[in-house]
């Protein structure tokens, strides 16, 4: 059973990720691959709302996603957003990025090489990481203007969606660590973390929110 304690630290993270950005139109939205299908729906519902003309879907496979996206995260979000309506001739794929910093930088080289100009980027993904999205595309692609986005849901409302508890929990800290460990290593930028946050991360590790923790931290 996940104590009241938990939960009210999970809801705590939860929040500190929201970024709280206004949505408004870029030159392009990155749709940023994971195990949530939902974020294909909201990037494509963004595209259709008028929020940016093009989209790219980055992300191969992992652990979590490798059995149910056989064919790699980006190419079932295509699958997905050209049944929601998005036309094919709107969507990339960059099918090759396991992590963060390569959907930031593989979709960079992607767009690149196909000549387009970007000034600002949409980038949507999962309501728990935005926080720790936006910090890895400020550091690794500094000169844009970055928006993030996500499926407008509650805590609740998320881990009904998914079904799994103990899974968003986990994916909660493991976000959180990275945001205090990463920008020492250079792979985001550093942010202002409030005691209040840093102590829920910490009992929640204590209660055994660890599978998605960085195995070599300290934190």
């Amino acid at each position: 059973m996940i104590s009241q304690q938990s939960w009210a630290d999970a809801q705590r993270l939860w929040d500190f990720q929201q970024m709280g950005h206004e949505v408004r139109p870029c030159s392009v939205a990155i749709g940023l691959g994971s195990h949530d299908l939902g974020v294909a729906d909201t990037t494509a519902a963004l595209y259709q709302d008028g929020m940016a003309p093009l989209i790219v879907f980055t992300g191969a496979t992992s652990r979590t996603t490798r059995d149910r996206m056989p064919r790699g995260e980006a190419e079932h979000y295509r699958e997905r957003a050209l049944v929601l309506g998005v036309p094919a001739d709107a969507i990339l794929v960059e099918p090759k990025a396991r992590n963060t910093g390569e959907n930031i930088e593989f979709s960079r080289a992607l767009l690149a090489d196909q000549g387009i100009a970007v000034s600002s980027v949409l980038l949507v993904c999962k309501p728990y990481e935005e926080r720790r999205a936006y910090a890895t595309a400020r550091k690794l692609w500094p000169d844009v203007e970055w928006v993030c986005a996500s499926a407008p849901m509650s805590f609740a409302e998320y881990i009904a969606s998914i079904g799994d508890e103990y899974l968003v929990i986990d994916m909660l800290v493991g976000a959180q660590q990275r945001l205090m460990i990463y920008p020492d290593e250079g792979f985001m930028i550093r942010q202002d973390i409030p005691v209040g946050v840093e102590t829920a991360y910490r009992r929640l590790v204590a209660d055994g929110f660890t599978s998605r923790l960085v195995p070599t931290a300290t934190h």
